[in-house]
C-alpha cells in the first residue's frame, strides 16, 4: 500500500516518472497522448509525462462537448502553455449528437456522459496509433476503487500513472509539480452535464471518501460508520469495472 506524505512526495514522483519512461521504452513508443480536460488529474498526469519524457514527446488533446465549462478549455490551454506541450482540440459534440440521433440509442444525462467518455478514448487511440504514441490515462485510486469512471472510456489507457494515488495525494503531486492554482482550486467535475460536480454526485467530499476508503483498506473491508458503509457499497457495486470480462477460458 502506497502512502504519500510531504516528506516522501519527491521519491514518489521519481518512481512514477520511472514507470512512465519504462512503459514508453518497453513499447518502443515515440511519446504519449493524453486527454487534457482542464481538471486536476489530467494536469498532474501531463506534468508527470513532461518531466519523464520531455514536452516534445507529449501531446495534449482537449475534446469538448456542449456540457463542458468554457473555463476548462482555458485552463487546459494555460497548463499546456506553461509546460510547453502542444495542445490540439477535437470537438466531439456533433459526433455525439449524431450518435444519439441513431435508432435504438437511449439518451439520459449519465449515458450521454458515458458516450462522451468513450468517444474521447476512441479519439485518443486514433491519434496515438497514427503517431506511434501510447495513451496516458488519468484515473486515480479513489475513483478507481469506487468505479467512478466510464468502462472502456476514461478507465481505458496504456499507462495509468496516478492509479496508486488517492485523490488527496494527487493534490500533493499537483502542488509539488507546479500545476496552476486555478486548476488545483476548482471543484472536481466530470462535465457530464452543466453544473455537475463529482462531490455532489457522490454525496460526500473527496476528503471524506479518501478517509473512508483508507480505513476500509486498513480494516480489511469492515466499515465502522455510515460513510464507510456507503464507500463499501460503491466498491461492491463497481467490482465489474475492475475485473476482466467473465469468460470460461481458464475453467
Amino acid at each position: 500500500m502506497t502512502k504519500v506524505t510531504c516528506e516522501c512526495i519527491g521519491c514518489e514522483i521519481v518512481k512514477t516518472k520511472d514507470l512512465i519512461r519504462q512503459t514508453i521504452w518497453g513499447a518502443n513508443a515515440r511519446g504519449v497522448v493524453i486527454g487534457i480536460s482542464g481538471g486536476l488529474d489530467s494536469a498532474v498526469a501531463c506534468s508527470l509525462c513532461c518531466k519523464s519524457l520531455s514536452p516534445e514527446r507529449v501531446l495534449g488533446v482537449n475534446m469538448p462537448v456542449s456540457s463542458n465549462n468554457p473555463q476548462d478549455h482555458e485552463d487546459a490551454e494555460e497548463l499546456c502553455r506553461s509546460l510547453g506541450v502542444e495542445l490540439i482540440t477535437v470537438p466531439l459534440e456533433e459526433v455525439r449528437s449524431a450518435f444519439l440521433a441513431a435508432p435504438h440509442i437511449t439518451d439520459t444525462p449519465v449515458l450521454r456522459g458515458n458516450i462522451a467518455a468513450r468517444l474521447r478514448m476512441t479519439t485518443l487511440y486514433n491519434i496515438a496509433a497514427a503517431r506511434g504514441y501510447l495513451v496516458c490515462g488519468t484515473s486515480n485510486k479513489t475513483e478507481y476503487m469506487i468505479g467512478y469512471s466510464t468502462k472502456w472510456g476514461d478507465s481505458a489507457a496504456d499507462i495509468q500513472p496516478l492509479l496508486h494515488l488517492w485523490k488527496k495525494d494527487v493534490y500533493l503531486f499537483a502542488k509539488e509539480l507546479g500545476v496552476p492554482e486555478s486548476i488545483i482550486t476548482k471543484a472536481p467535475s466530470a462535465g457530464f452535464w452543466e453544473g455537475q460536480s463529482d462531490e455532489s454526485e457522490l454525496g460526500m467530499s473527496y476528503a471524506e471518501l479518501d478517509a473512508a476508503l483508507i480505513a476500509l483498506e486498513e480494516s480489511g473491508g469492515v466499515p465502522k460508520n455510515s460513510i464507510e458503509e456507503k464507500a463499501l457499497g460503491f466498491i461492491k457495486c463497481s467490482e465489474h469495472k475492475r475485473a476482466p470480462a467473465a469468460n470460461r477460458l481458464f475453467t
